[in-house]
């Protein structure tokens, strides 16, 4: 019986070695597989909100993961860092604007647009019905406040030439970046600057008549509001990494478009406590995105090089824009047509 009992003892410690043994592999290769997952970085061009929901959920749902990747997505602490940390190389990618990358590029600042993320403007003239306006045209006598930026003063001039009228009787102020405020407390009749997708949802949550004109009906080519760039040299080093964070992101904005209230809900776990989100806001705002992220015929994130050469004719017509430079040096597609 005692022979019986210390064979029966041998075999439970043989099992038990081996679970132990089998666990220690498991967590090994478990460790293994993260060491290996190449690190990326992103920038975004402000707080979480709802267009940078296909990131988040790649992020959550593990679509990085899966092409290799660790993404460490970024705030900027100033709107213009993104870009200027991409260009030196302190992030591997960040989110800006396809007139601010030109600008870069102009002024000699190696950047690069690997994607399309927002492939249409979302800028525009922003005004309350009740302030007799309707076309561009009707600013004249009018003050417009706009946050002081050449592209926004070029966007209004443009516009406002565009449908017949004299740009020397429109008033601009510069109210900064309290461009709602301005207009809700009539300081101003109208805006510049300010966003289908952003401003016009709460102001309109707030109960203000207000509306908006889109500047490519008033002259203004349409650009890809929002791309996202890396700096030359880090583009060489990451091609290749680039293209998988472009795979996993497109997985992860297919998914937001196919269930949108799960991909806001992911960014909504996700919000930053210094700029907490309004949930019903965020889901029209999304709303309002989703349509202006695609277009038929091409991969989510695709750059058509006409669209780089009307932009940078009109900046250059603008007198923003020094010398022409070249569309083919400002953009790379990471996914192909």
């Amino acid at each position: 019986m005692a022979k019986r009992n210390l064979f029966l003892l041998m075999i439970m410690s043989l099992i038990a070695s081996l679970l132990l043994i089998g666990c220690s592999a498991s967590q090994e290769s478990n460790t293994g597989k993260k060491d290996k997952l190449e690190d990326i970085s992103i920038m975004l061009d402000w707080y979480p909100n709802a267009v940078h929901s296909a990131i988040y959920y790649a992020k959550e749902k593990g679509f990085f993961e899966e092409e290799g990747l660790n993404v460490k997505i970024e705030m900027p602490a100033d709107t213009n860092d993104p870009l200027k940390l991409a260009a030196t190389g302190k992030v591997d990618l960040a989110i800006s604007y396809q007139t601010q990358l030109i600008v870069s590029r102009g002024e000699g600042i190696p950047v690069v647009s690997l994607g399309a993320f927002v492939r249409h403007s979302l800028d525009g003239i922003m005004y309350k019905k009740p302030n007799g306006i309707a076309v561009p045209k009707d600013l004249e006598g009018k003050t417009v406040g706009y946050p002081s930026t050449s592209v926004s003063e070029a966007i209004l001039a443009t516009m406002v030439d565009h449908d017949g009228g004299d740009m020397s009787k429109v008033k601009v102020t510069d109210v900064g970046w309290d461009l709602m405020p301005a207009l809700a407390t009539d300081n101003v009749d109208a805006i510049i600057g300010a966003y289908i997708n952003h401003e016009l949802v709460l102001l309109r949550k707030e109960g203000y008549e207000v509306e908006m004109m889109n500047p490519s009906d008033y002259g203004v080519p349409d650009s890809y509001e929002l791309i996202i760039v890396s700096g030359e040299k880090t583009l060489k080093k990451k091609r290749a990494a680039f293209e998988k964070f472009w795979r996993a992101l497109s997985k992860g904005h297919e998914a937001v478009k196919q269930n949108p209230e799960a991909g806001l809900q992911v960014l909504l776990d996700h919000e930053n406590e210094s700029f907490p989100l309004d949930k019903e806001v965020e889901t029209e705002s999304l709303n309002i995105l989703l349509p202006l992220m695609d277009d038929d015929g091409v991969p989510f994130g695709y750059q058509e090089e006409a669209m780089w050469q009307d932009v940078i004719n009109w900046l250059f017509e603008t007198k923003i824009l020094k010398e022409k430079i070249e569309p083919t040096e400002a953009f790379e597609n990471v996914t192909s047509n």
